[in-house]
């Protein structure tokens, strides 16, 4: 405890002290700035809004390039609105505060009637110059640093500003997607004020009513196990050198400690172990295939699926009942709903089963798989670093291995500063915690053709949330690769309930 303590205390100096030396800012919102625009959506109707532009979110701006935020407020907006925050970060990298596009969820969200929110973020990309020296700017956990800062400039300034502070919805996909997780999960929690203090962050919470949680390339130290467990027997990965392979194996064999150590939960209470987890991953991949050949999709048999084989009133159980038994997963049985022209489901119309190794190999042949490790790769088996590897690297630009494994086969050990940062970085070490406010509400999406991550990460996620009596809205969205702002009807009519 007085090394972690010490640590933090010489995080501080550096910062306070390299702060020092740089003008400040004051928090501040001019309600008299904003600047009359109109969005032309796809099919030509208008939105009429306000646009605050460049407001910075702390006092002591380290990255101007990035460190503020953009605010839109449509006509009519009032301070019962709820906010729309929207973050481009991807692969970790920086994402600029930019202004709403008519083909996202922001433009979706200013159509509804909804104040959106562009936070700037800082990103393992972004630099700045002193003297001559170039200094990286947004290492782990700086984005989710920036991100808390601007959701406490909402707060602060909620009464001055269009817009609810209390109804703050976060979107974000892939790295994006585990940032709007990190805001889900890790609201007021005490871990971060160190930081936040010190950036001239706003004292205000820094919780949230929902987030919104497209593929997360999240909980990265498990992701390279969860991984190979998943795609360790496709074709590709016997294909691999004997280095890899063993690589692959190795990690595969660490995941069902893991999935058993988390004590998660199936919808009925099941207990969710490495035994039951990939039927689990199939009854999820069957229930979303089976929903979207009711909505006329294509889905062949080549790639695993197997269909009923004659006319029925009632969807045949899974593996004769086996998997729903075991998981209680409902897929529809019973009594139908009456469709004009359609009596009753026709042959082949069921899908009854999965081969999951078709259907994998199926997966890595639409998107060819990462190389083992996929994220923790610096130095492992010939690999380079990953954008995850510079992530937790420092201000000099460093990559550093993030993972036991990993570090082990570099002949050294994670050090104690990455292992600090680790759980500030991951949501899943934060749901439960008594000093964290947890949103209520979550919308989490991972494309059922997406290899950029292991299906078990998001449903880990969406899993251990649901334990916590969390409101989770989650699905393996069909055919859908990696991607987000997709099925925006959907999306909103969910927004629409939760806030209704």
């Amino acid at each position: 405890m007085k090394k972690f303590v010490l640590s933090i205390a010489c995080l501080l100096t550096a910062i306070c002290g390299s702060a020092s030396k740089r003008p400040a800012v004051r928090l501040q919102f001019d309600a008299n700035s904003g600047v009359a625009s109109t969005l032309v959506m796809p099919q030509g109707n208008k939105v009429e809004y306000t646009a605050y532009t460049h407001i910075y979110y702390v006092t002591n701006v380290e990255d101007s390039t990035y460190q503020y935020l953009n605010v839109f407020v449509p006509s009519g907006a009032t301070q019962r609105t709820p906010i729309f925050l929207r973050t481009y970060v991807g692969g970790y990298m920086a994402a600029a505060a930019g202004a709403p596009q008519a083909g996202d969820a922001t433009g979706r969200a200013m159509l509804e009637g909804y104040v959106v929110v562009i936070p700037g973020t800082r990103g393992r990309n972004s630099t700045v110059s002193r003297g001559k020296k170039t200094v990286y700017t947004g290492r782990a956990p700086k984005a989710i640093l920036d991100l808390k800062a601007a959701i406490r400039y909402l707060r602060h300034f909620d009464s001055q500003m269009p817009g609810d502070a209390e109804k703050i919805i976060t979107d974000g996909t892939s790295a994006g997607g585990a940032m709007s997780a990190l805001m889900g999960a890790t609201g007021n929690n005490p871990a971060y004020e160190p930081y936040l203090k010190a950036m001239g962050a706003a004292e205000e919470r820094d919780d949230v009513f929902a987030s919104v949680c497209y593929c997360p390339i999240t909980d990265l130290e498990h992701a390279d196990m969860a991984y190979e467990w998943l795609y360790g027997n496709t074709d590709s990965r016997k294909k691999a050198d004997a280095e890899h392979q063993k690589v692959s194996s190795e990690l595969a064999a660490a995941f069902p400690a893991y999935i058993n150590s988390l004590g998660l939960r199936t919808p009925d209470g099941k207990q969710l172990t490495a035994d039951n987890y990939l039927d689990f991953i199939k009854c999820e991949l069957i229930a979303s295939a089976q929903a979207a050949k009711d909505a006329g999709a294509e889905t062949p048999d080549s790639i695993g699926f197997k269909f009923s084989e004659a006319a029925s009133f009632g969807a045949p159980p899974i593996n004769g009942g086996k998997v729903q038994e075991t998981l209680g997963k409902k897929l529809p049985q019973g009594a139908l709903p009456k469709v004009p022209g359609m009596a009753h489901k026709q042959v082949g119309e069921y899908i009854i089963d999965l081969d999951m190794n078709t259907y994998l190999n199926y997966v890595a042949s639409k998107t060819a798989l990462k190389t083992a490790p996929a994220f923790d790769s610096k130095g492992v088996a010939g690999n380079a670093a990953s954008g995850e590897n510079e992530e937790f690297g420092n201000e000099k630009g460093t990559s550093v291995n993030f993972t036991d494994y990993s570090a082990a086969k570099n002949g050294g050990k994670v050090s104690d500063e990455v292992k600090r940062l680790l759980p500030l970085m991951n949501p899943m070490t934060q749901i439960g915690q008594a000093n964290v406010t947890v949103a209520p509400h979550w919308y989490i999406r991972h494309g059922s053709i997406d290899r950029d991550t292991a299906f078990p990460i998001p449903l880990n996620l969406a899993m251990k949330l649901q334990n916590a009596g969390k409101d989770v809205n989650y699905l393996l969205a069909w055919n859908r690769p990696h991607s987000g702002d997709y099925a925006l009807d959907d999306l909103f009519s969910w927004i629409k309930k939760i806030t209704r």
